[in-house]
Order: C-alpha cells, then sequence, then structure tokens
C-alpha cells in the first residue's frame, strides 16, 4: 500500500491557515485520518506534542520522505467545531473548485484571534468606617486623589473602573498604590462586543393558520424521529412564512438547538431582526459585511460558547460555529446572492444541506417564487414541499395593471410614468396611503454616447460602457475606474455626447416635478453606503415620514409596510433583455415579489407593470402570481436545452493578463475535454461542450476572459472533469493565468 501523507494546520487559527505542514499518516490510523479530523502531532525541533486539523491526504510527498515526521494519535475528543468547518472547507475545495486555503478563509470569516473587550471594575476591601478613616490620613498627606476614592467606595463599595479613571480624575497609579494597601481590588471581565441594539415592543402572538401549524409540526415531527430533511415552504407573499421560521426555531431552541436565518440581503436584516429580536430577545445576533472585525469575532465566540441561539444574515452566516446546530432556514432561497461569486463559488442552498448532513439538522427553504432548481427537486421528491397559497389574516392578493408602454408613446406620453400610474400615485397621495416604485438599475445607470458620430464612453480597462451618475462623474460599475463628464465628444468634438438615463435619481427629480409635495426617499447602493442607512432609510419610511419610496431590487424583497398600497413597476422588462438563460426567471421572480408588497395590511393593494412586452409569459403569469403556470413553461425550455435543474452546466472561465496565453490555455483544456470523453466511456460521451469563446465582456481590469462551458446531468460527471482540468493546469504550470470553475453558474460569462 502506497505512503499517505496528510496536511495539518497546527493550533488552528485564521491567520495560520497559509502554512500547512505534512506529516505521514502511520498505517495503524490509515482508517481514522481523514479530512477535519484532529490529530496529535509532534511539532517544533523539540517534537513537542501538539494539536492540529488534517485539511487535506494525498499520496505524494512534498518534501524528502525521511524529513517527515508521523502523526502521532488521533484525537479522541471526537467531532469539534473546529473539526466541522475543516471538514465543511474540503467539501466546498471538492466540489466548487477552489484552493483549500481559499475554502477555509470562506468558513473562517475572522482573519485572527482579536483582542477581548474588557470591562473593569474596583471594589472596597474594608468596611465603610475603615475607609473612610484611611480617606482622612490620605487629606492630611495632601493625597487627595486617594482620599477621593476611598470616599466613593466607602459609598459604593463596586464601581466601574472608567467612572472613577475619568469623574474622580484619578491615574491608574494611584489604583494600583491602594490595591497593593489591601484597600482595594481591580477586577476585570470579558464582555462581548455586540451589535444588535436592544429593541423596544414585543413581537405580537399571532394566530396560526391550519397550513402554519401542519408545516412546524411535521418538520418538528421528522426531527424528533431523528429522520430530519430539507423542506420547500411554497407560500404566496404575505402567506407567514417568517411565523413558520419562528414556530420551528422556538421549538428548536426549546429542545436546546441553535438556528441559522439566511436573508439574501443586508437590507433584510433590520426587519427581520426586529421581529427575532422580539421574540427571542438578546439570544439573537447578526453576522455581515458591516460589523467590524471585532464584532465578527465576539459573534463567533458566542456562538461556540453556546452564548446565542439564533444567528441571522447573509450566507457568510451559513459557517457560524454553533455546537448544536437544529435547523438552518434559507429564506427567499430563489435570490441569486446566496451564489458566492468569488472562489469557492458555492451555493449556500446546497451548502446549507450538506452542513445540516454534519450537524442532523433540518433545513428549510422558504419563498415566493421558488428558484427552479429547487421546485424541481420537490417534485421529484428530493424535498418535502409544502404549500401556502393564501396570505395570512385574510388580506388578499393586489390587484394588478399591465401597461404596454408601446401604446402610451402612441399617446404622446414620453413620461416615466404611464398615465395609470400617475392618476393611481395622485390617489394615494390624497388618500395618505404609501407607494413604493421599483426600478432594476441603479443611479444615472446608462451610457453616455456622442448623438453626432455614435462614440459610445468606454471604460480603458473593461470592455464596458461608462454609467453617468449624478455628481457628474462617468464610472465603471466592473473596476471602479471614474473620469469627469466631458463637454464635447473626445472623437468628433461635437456638443451632442449625452447620456441615456434610466436610473433611480432620475425617478426621484420626476416625482419631485410631477409631484411637488410627495415625500420621497431612495434607496439603492449609492444611499445605503453607511453602516445604518438601511436601518435609517427602512425605517423613516415604516414610521410614515415618506409617502414614496423609490428604489432597485433591495426595496422588493422580503419588506412589510402595511400601509402600501400602491406598487409601480417601471421597467418589467429590463431583465428580460439579458443575454442569460435565466433571464426570464429573474423577471418573473423579481415582478411577483415586487408586487408582493402591495396590499399586505387591511387595506387593498394595486401594482402597475410598465412593459414593451405585455405578452411575455413572465409577465403574464407574474401578473397573475400563477408560479405553477411560469414553472410548467420555463422548464420545458430547460429540458429542451439541457439547462439547470434538468441538467447540470460547468463555467470554466479562464482570466489572463495576456490575451494569447488565456485562449491558448483554454483551447488546450477543451482538448482535454475532449480526450476524457474518448477514454472514460459511454456516461463521458454524453457530455456537452460550448466553447471555448471569449467571455461577454472580454476584458475587466485590464485582464482577458475567456469561457468554456460543460454540461452533464450527472453533477459527479463534471466534478470529475474539474478535478482533471486542475491537475492538467497544475502540471503546465502557466504563469499569469488564473481558472475559475462555477457549478451551475447564476450569470453567464
Amino acid at each position: 500500500m502506497a505512503e499517505r501523507y496528510a496536511d495539518v494546520i497546527v493550533d488552528i487559527s485564521h491567520e495560520k491557515v497559509d502554512r500547512p505542514f505534512q506529516y505521514r499518516i502511520p498505517p495503524e490510523l490509515a482508517g481514522t485520518v481523514c479530512p477535519g479530523v484532529r490529530v496529535h502531532v509532534p511539532f517544533g525541533s523539540g517534537d513537542r506534542d501538539r494539536v492540529g486539523y488534517v485539511i487535506d491526504i494525498s499520496e505524494q510527498a512534498a518534501c524528502p520522505v525521511e524529513k517527515i515526521k508521523s502523526i502521532a494519535a488521533v484525537d479522541d475528543k471526537g467531532v469539534t467545531v473546529e473539526s466541522r468547518q475543516i471538514r465543511i472547507a474540503y467539501w466546498l475545495k471538492r466540489q466548487y473548485g477552489s484552493t483549500m486555503i481559499a475554502a477555509l478563509k470562506t468558513v473562517l470569516p475572522v482573519k485572527q484571534k482579536l483582542r477581548q473587550l474588557q470591562q473593569k471594575k474596583v471594589t472596597g476591601c474594608r468596611p465603610p468606617e475603615e475607609l473612610r478613616e484611611a480617606a482622612c490620613q490620605c487629606e492630611r498627606k495632601h493625597q487627595a486623589a486617594k482620599a477621593r476614592v476611598l470616599l466613593a467606595l466607602a459609598e459604593d463599595e463596586t464601581l466601574p473602573y472608567e467612572l472613577i479613571r475619568r469623574k474622580l480624575s484619578v491615574a491608574p497609579a494611584t489604583l494600583q498604590a491602594l490595591e497593593k494597601q489591601g484597600f482595594l481590588k481591580i477586577e476585570a471581565e470579558s464582555i462581548y462586543r455586540n451589535p444588535v441594539k436592544p429593541m423596544a415592543g414585543e413581537e405580537r402572538e399571532l394566530v396560526l393558520s391550519g397550513d402554519q401549524r401542519a408545516v412546524i409540526e411535521n418538520v418538528l415531527r421528522d426531527y424528533r424521529a431523528g429522520n430530519p430533511q430539507t423542506y420547500l415552504l411554497h407560500g404566496v407573499t404575505g402567506s407567514g412564512k417568517t411565523e413558520v421560521y419562528l414556530g420551528i426555531i422556538e421549538r428548536m431552541i426549546a429542545m436546546g438547538k441553535q438556528a441559522i436565518v439566511l436573508i439574501p440581503e443586508i437590507a433584510l436584516t433590520y426587519q427581520t431582526l426586529l421581529r427575532f429580536y422580539r421574540r427571542f430577545g438578546d439570544r439573537v445576533s447578526v453576522m455581515n459585511s458591516t460589523l467590524s472585525q471585532g464584532e465578527k469575532y465576539d459573534q463567533i465566540r458566542r456562538a461556540a460558547a453556546g452564548d446565542i441561539d439564533v444567528i441571522i444574515g447573509p450566507r457568510s452566516a451559513l459557517f457560524t460555529p454553533f455546537p448544536d446546530l437544529g435547523v438552518i432556514v434559507v429564506d427567499e432561497e430563489h435570490e441569486g446572492s446566496y451564489k458566492s461569486e468569488s472562489a469557492p463559488k458555492y451555493h449556500a442552498r446546497e451548502t446549507a444541506i450538506q452542513i445540516a448532513s454534519m450537524y442532523g439538522a433540518a433545513v428549510v427553504l422558504g419563498s415566493a417564487t421558488p428558484s427552479l432548481e429547487a421546485y424541481y427537486r420537490a417534485r421529484k421528491g428530493e424535498y418535502k414541499l409544502y404549500e401556502m397559497n393564501d396570505r395570512h389574516g385574510g388580506s388578499r392578493l393586489p390587484d394588478v395593471h399591465i401597461v404596454d408602454l408601446r401604446e402610451e408613446l402612441k399617446r404622446g406620453n414620453r413620461s416615466v410614468f404611464s398615465g395609470r400610474l400617475r392618476e393611481l400615485i395622485e390617489q394615494r397621495q390624497a388618500a395618505g396611503e404609501q407607494t413604493m416604485l421599483f426600478l432594476n438599475r441603479r443611479g444615472y445607470a446608462g451610457f453616455v454616447s456622442c448623438r453626432a458620430c455614435g462614440h459610445v464612453m468606454k471604460c480603458p480597462h473593461c470592455d464596458v460602457s461608462l454609467s453617468e451618475h449624478g455628481n457628474g462623474m462617468l464610472v465603471c460599475h466592473y473596476c471602479g475606474y471614474g473620469e469627469r463628464r466631458r463637454a464635447n465628444c473626445p472623437v468628433c468634438g461635437s456638443r451632442y455626447l449625452m447620456g441615456f438615463k434610466a436610473g433611480t435619481e432620475q425617478i426621484v427629480e420626476a416625482l419631485h416635478r410631477e409631484f411637488p409635495a410627495a415625500r420621497v426617499l431612495r434607496m439603492d447602493a449609492d444611499t445605503t453606503r453607511t453602516r445604518e442607512s438601511y436601518e435609517k432609510i427602512l425605517a423613516a419610511f415604516a414610521d410614515g415620514k415618506a409617502d414614496i419610496l423609490v428604489g432597485t431590487q433591495m426595496i422588493v424583497k422580503g419588506h412589510d409596510f402595511p400601509n402600501v398600497t400602491l406598487v409601480g413597476i417601471l421597467a418589467a422588462d429590463l431583465s428580460l433583455n439579458r443575454n442569460d438563460y435565466r433571464a426570464g426567471e429573474r423577471t418573473f421572480q423579481l415582478l411577483t415579489q415586487a408586487a408582493g408588497r402591495a396590499g399586505r395590511g387591511t387595506k387593498a393593494g394595486e401594482v402597475v407593470i410598465q412593459t414593451y412586452q405585455p405578452e411575455h409569459y413572465s409577465i403574464v403569469h407574474a401578473a397573475r402570481q400563477d408560479y405553477r403556470g411560469f414553472y410548467e413553461e420555463e422548464i420545458l425550455y430547460r429540458e429542451l436545452m439541457q439547462y439547470p435543474p434538468a441538467a447540470h452546466m460547468l463555467a470554466i472561465l479562464v482570466i489572463s493578463s495576456e490575451q494569447e496565453a488565456g485562449s491558448s490555455l483554454c483551447e488546450q483544456m477543451a482538448d482535454r475535454v475532449r480526450q476524457l470523453m474518448e477514454e472514460r466511456g459511454p456516461a463521458w460521451r454524453q457530455l456537452q461542450m460550448i466553447g471555448p469563446a471569449q467571455a461577454s465582456i472580454g476584458r475587466i481590469s485590464d485582464l482577458y476572459r475567456h469561457v468554456l462551458y460543460l454540461k452533464h446531468a450527472d453533477y459527479e460527471v463534471l466534478v470529475e472533469s474539474k478535478d482533471a482540468l486542475e491537475l492538467f493546469c497544475r502540471d503546465r504550470e502557466v504563469k499569469n493565468v488564473t481558472v475559475q470553475y462555477d457549478f451551475d453558474p447564476m450569470n453567464t460569462y
């Protein structure tokens, strides 16, 4: 039997993950050493016994065999939080293609151990009479600072250290001197940085519907029977999915378990956290990119110590190291933000299911517009499907009006608002009700071109046009390049250099012109850059401080404003025009979610969908809130073209600083795939290959991009293809070229 070697991280902490050490696996441990296992190894010149974690196994020695030490023993403590995280990282590496280091850095979100915050207190060690007498002696000796401290402790036995330092103006040396004399003691206790501020109010008790109770009871029955599963909760907007999550989690906590709640946008954190905080108090915390490193570190410590029960956040919250996880909830599971855009390009839904299997936990996927992947698997019986087709509390779905913008133009209406939408906004203004206007663009998005010669202002580093922003800058949304807007065309000198403007700023300006009395808020990527900007905008709108909220995708996902009775969708078919096989699905989801924001309270709601393609099946079914009708049409297209979920797809992106090097490697990889198809038998001959070709955006930040697509019904064939191509590229050691693998990509390249 060939020798096997293990890569081991010693005394795991994130700052050390770039330096694994290789150890020999002795024959007697061959059956027990695997990625994630905790081991004892001899370390350093003195061969001190240290604990480490196996991150990878190979049959190839990285240095002369005689210099490689052997693993001493497998730790008998069993599965630990750290070992689970190593196993998760190894699974990400294998399943999605990346280095182990990149996978570990994904799973371990804090770069290094940070200094713990400490709170000091000062306690008197003598009776009050003795402290007062000592204070008098200090005054006689002109030791005024000591006297102030002793008199304060005579009144209050324990005082905060900082209060004594600042309010009494006492130096640390003075306190230390009194401590040595036995008059007081200084104690310090570690405290957590807590990003969650106390929130007022209580969660109102809702009477659960029969559908809601059935889902909660069935999930818990399976769990108690030792058979937790993946559940797809398909409920129309406003059907009470969050109340189902709360009910399941409440019962899990009663059993001593913890819960992870994933949400697709940081913008949703405020309302979601409010609901959960009111139910569970300070046993709830958050994990997202707005937290400082210290706050992230402390939430990880709190979770590992069992000091919190629920963590809420985007996909990175999935790797919270709970000791006894009971359920993972993936809310709005259809959202594209659950797919990582950097290696490893994992999907939170699939990763949640894998993590749950390690813990013996349940997974609840929820959406009004499930992804085709989730619904397809539910229909095949891989997930348990529950459907809630009615809004909770008796409110009904909104009335939807589809407006053909071609007809509006024929009538001479060149405004961004159709006649129907303008009329309904006026009605809401008069009634004191609120309106949401959704546009799938940000800022002054769109290109700037010369009307005389047709020249388009482009980024000098990327193959994309520059977008005009309200501050007079032209900005590249890929690499961040910016330049001042020019008065004249750089090619022909014409002064007719104009922008195509269809952004949220323009909508706000049009509202101010047509409805000068309306109070308007704007919510998009440009207005939510600061840490608490999401909460401020949403809280202001919820408190009735604005009549109209204008925004991009982030305003249509999961928010619940009872006084919103009108939603206007201003450019319904913009997302249909993308060169992407998911364009129809994305459009249906966005329109259905946007429409679902109206009429969630006691008042009836209306929705206006403005479009140039009123006959498109995505728009027709979204207007009817008919998910099944949309699914039946869309899945036929996916099956015909062998796109996910009918088959699986692997995108291989080659990025290079020199165009020829990237193009050449992409061609060689395609040749290697053809070779594998011949060598590995009938199943491999069903592999479909598209490309190689230049990516749709062939250059970003002066790096050239080429792409190759593989399609196959069996996901494992694609994983094996990835493994073979990784080995092929490693043997060639091509410089200045990066290869990325993306399984079932959310976007085409």
